[in-house]
């Protein structure tokens, strides 16, 4: 019988290798080792391929230091699963190895959030948290994780389940020891020169810490950013932990890899601190 609390890997071998030691020796070619890691409280990293938005995870999470707990959140491509899905027990596994989920921060959240939902449905097969976690275990081996899948367009329950978390984790007294990371890629599929400028307008919106300016320009300019209500929360969160800083890392599209501009996706990493 299947042991629903383990998370076995749902992309490996596609978004990237299969075996640890290839995995390695790619995670190693996107991590710049001489970068100081620093404290922050949230990053937005993306979750694409590795060959096509790896060197954008690499740089940016080479300036974040990983703390205890980190909490992943991003949006729910598959529909499956709750609108709000959070996997309170288990373990996830990446070649890598296995990260325990942080049960006592994830049913705090629960516990605060009427909208949150225990769902492992959702996780089986999404993509957008598995795809950060090799980047996490490359550089610390020993934190938890509390991961959360979001889908919906309700910016009011976004903005909610934000204060609660953040309620939780300063209940808890974890406010140095969690890291948030939101999973995001940004525009999707559209010329370089499009995506550019549609991403630009939703950058500033977030390096202002405005996420009803990221929403209202996702909304006005029909942005295909397919993590806004990840990065929503997240923002929300970070500020009641303190935030009152953003830094764009670095940002590329697909077009910088694959030389096609006809048609590309945009990625950014930024940290809030």
């Amino acid at each position: 019988m299947e042991d629903f609390r383990i998370r076995k890997p749902a992309v490996a071998g596609q978004f990237y290798p299969l075996s640890a030691d290839k995995l390695k020796k790619q995670l190693e070619q996107f991590i710049p080792k001489e970068t100081i890691p620093r404290e922050v409280i949230a990053c937005i990293l993306p979750h694409a391929g590795y060959i096509y938005s790896g060197k954008v995870a690499g740089e940016t999470i080479a300036q974040v230091k990983i703390r205890e707990s980190v909490v992943l959140i991003g949006p729910n491509h598959t529909g499956y699963g709750s609108l709000f899905s959070i996997m309170s027990e288990g373990i996830w596994q990446t070649p890598l190895g296995e990260v325990e989920i942080d049960t006592l921060l994830a049913k705090s959240f629960l516990k605060k959030s009427k909208e949150l939902k225990d769902d492992v449905l959702a996780h089986f097969y999404e993509h957008c948290l598995e795809v950060e976690l090799p980047f996490l275990q490359y550089i610390k081996n020993d934190f938890k994780i509390v991961p959360l899948v979001l889908m919906g367009e309700d910016f009011s329950v976004y903005e909610n389940i934000g204060t609660k978390m953040s309620e939780a984790v300063l209940d808890l007294k974890m406010e140095s020891s969690v890291l948030m990371v939101a999973s995001s890629d940004m525009t999707h599929y559209e010329p370089q020169e499009s995506a550019q400028k549609k991403d630009n307008l939703a950058i500033e919106a977030i390096l202002k810490l405005d996420e009803k300016e990221l929403l209202r320009r996702v909304r006005k300019h029909n942005i295909s950013m397919c993590g806004w209500p990840a990065v929503t929360t997240m923002l929300v969160y970070a500020k009641r932990l303190g935030a009152h800083n953003a830094k764009l890392i670095q940002y590329q599209t697909s077009g910088d890899i694959t030389g096609d501009y006809s048609s590309v996706v945009g990625y950014a990493g930024i940290i809030i601190y």
